[in-house]
């Protein structure tokens, strides 16, 4: 069983740009979601998010990442109404409660636990459309010249966090699987036995590195070992080892920068419009629907272009004369 949020190659622009152009378009679609706290902006982060890993073929891992983030969500905006009483509209006094004293329920507590959750589910889609379509490998390879403990170890997280996700499917599967007259099983036996797993495939990845050699030092380049070829089949022996440039990493450039430039400047001119307490006041000028807008768009960044057709060119009289029967009949 394969987990939505494990990468799989598709002939999409996003798959095939380069992990820093394809990095550099979702986290700034993160930045914005940090950034900003007028509900309209982060609605606009999530809309992109979604269509951008729908266009990217990642439909499963946006469907995940939607149900957890919106079960997140509600979580959220019940403990945050539960917690929080500042606000001027009450909806509700549940009186006295033990280490929370007294609890009153407003509007304004509900709203804020709105925008947290909304915060959190949209982070959560545009991370999960960076593991569904980033592939870790490449990741590591582009990273390992700088950071090569670093960029092992985020590899790893990345491959293994689906593998986690699939484990948890599998167990949650068997325990529906043992009948009816098996006593229910709860999370928590699952959540132990989904650790234990997660553990003991650690301790056999940490085994496996070592007996690769990732515990030893970086070997040494000798002092006589040169590069034989000229000097314009090094560089291009080097750009190869790095990694090719794909076309599509200008077009995720430009899109993740501009959108990054778009929400300082919105920033600066007042596009995040938004208090909590102790009234509720949701800005919605010119500068935070140009921002919105903007950012919505830039879902589309991911939109592959499709081939245009050759024109279909007539047959000269010579031709269909030639394609004729030998006897010269129809």
């Amino acid at each position: 069983m394969r987990s939505p949020f494990a990468y799989i190659p598709r002939p999409r622009p996003l798959q095939a740009a380069s992990p820093a152009a394809a990095v550099t378009y979702l986290g700034s679609l993160v930045i914005v979601a940090f950034l900003y706290s007028n509900p309209i902006v982060l609605l606009a982060v999530g809309v992109a998010a979604v269509v951008a890993g729908r266009l990217a073929g990642a439909h499963a891992a946006v469907r995940a990442a939607l149900w957890m983030g919106l079960t997140l969500a509600g979580l959220i905006v019940v403990i945050n109404a539960l917690v929080v009483s500042r606000g001027e509209t009450v909806w509700a006094r549940l009186g006295e409660w033990p280490l929370f004293g007294q609890v009153n329920v407003t509007a304004e507590a509900i709203v804020a636990g709105v925008v947290l959750g909304l915060r959190a589910a949209v982070v959560m889609v545009a991370f999960a459309v960076y593991s569904a379509c980033v592939d870790p490998d490449r990741v590591l390879r582009a990273l390992r010249p700088l950071a090569g403990r670093s960029a092992l170890t985020a590899t790893l997280v990345s491959r293994l966090v689906p593998v986690a996700a699939a484990d948890a499917a599998r167990l949650r599967d068997a325990a529906r699987l043992r009948g009816p007259g098996a006593a229910p099983v709860g999370k928590a036996p699952l959540a132990r036995r989904l650790l234990a797993g997660s553990l003991d495939r650690a301790v056999d990845v940490a085994a496996t590195l070592e007996l690769r050699g990732y515990s030893l030092e970086a070997p040494r380049r000798f002092p006589g070992a040169t590069f034989s070829g000229s000097r314009g089949t090094q560089k291009r022996f080097t750009r190869s080892v790095r990694g090719r440039r794909s076309r599509y990493d200008r077009r995720f450039y430009a899109a993740g920068l501009t959108v990054l430039a778009v929400a300082i400047a919105g920033k600066a001119l007042g596009a995040d419009a938004y208090s909590e307490y102790p009234a509720t006041e949701i800005g919605a000028g010119g500068a935070t629907l140009a921002v919105a807008a903007l950012v919505a768009l830039s879902g589309l960044t991911p939109l592959r272009r499709r081939p245009r057709r050759a024109p279909s060119v007539p047959a000269s009289p010579r031709t269909a004369s030639n394609s004729l029967p030998a006897g010269g009949g129809v």
